[in-house]
């Protein structure tokens, strides 16, 4: 099986899936990655700033993300 650019993208769609479908109280709050509060003019940590990554893909991707989905299962469906 040949690694193809569709291959390539449905992974990326997949890996965005993962991150929106991420939820901040339920799972990553128990796993100890809640929401850090800190001071005005300190720099953030590695956590925080991956906190915040996914914050962003959740609120830029969320809605592009489900024609995208619907198309990619659409194409899957149609073609195997």
């Amino acid at each position: 099986m040949a690694i193809s650019l569709y291959s390539l993208i449905e992974a990326a769609i997949l890996c965005l899936n993962a991150v929106c479908v991420l939820h901040e109280q339920r799972f990553l709050a128990k796993i100890g990655w809640g929401m850090d509060q800190r001071g005005f003019g300190e720099d953030p940590g590695v956590k925080t700033q991956i906190l915040n990554l996914i914050r962003s893909i959740r609120t830029v991707v969320r809605f592009p993300l489900i024609p995208i989905n619907i198309a990619v299962i659409a194409f899957k469906l149609i073609l195997g």
